[in-house]
């Protein structure tokens, strides 16, 4: 759990000394925007931006029942962010397993990777694929998909 934590706690103690800094400097104005973008940078880069994660059994449990897509990630992944963020809400569909939290969702995306937990891994009626364009998925939660 705390490892999901360590790098938006690295920008977050990152930030507060630039602004620090910028402050003493005498530079309020840049410390603000200084600030603004290090917690952008600590929020997009926590847990808290992606829904819910669940354990991989479960994860496809669910799949099996509803047909919706397995998302394998961990935090700090800039192409699980870049997922996430082009999904929008469509990404609440999706059944998102934190392979930093459960060793079943790790152990699944080195079965498929060469040995590599490559995240994001995105499973589709049973096929895996590494780090699908986020159109695709998008498509793959459509009715007539």
């Amino acid at each position: 759990m705390m490892r999901a934590w360590i790098l938006p706690m690295l920008l977050a103690l990152s930030g507060s000394a630039v602004v620090t800094d910028q402050i003493l400097k005498g530079s309020p104005g840049t410390a603000a925007a200084s600030l603004l973008v290090f917690l952008a940078l600590a929020s997009v880069n926590s847990p808290l931006i992606f829904p819910r994660s669940i354990g991989a059994q479960e994860a496809q449990r669910r799949s099996a029942a509803d047909g919706r897509p397995v998302v394998f990630w961990r935090p700090g992944c800039t192409y699980c962010i870049r997922l996430r963020i082009r999904l929008g809400r469509s990404a609440r569909q999706l059944h998102w397993v934190n392979i930093w939290r459960d060793p079943a969702g790790a152990a699944a995306v080195r079965a498929v990777n060469e040995g590599n937990e490559t995240v994001p891994t995105v499973v589709v009626m049973g096929q895996p694929h590494t780090n699908p364009d986020p159109g695709w998925v998008r498509e793959q939660l459509s009715p007539s998909a």
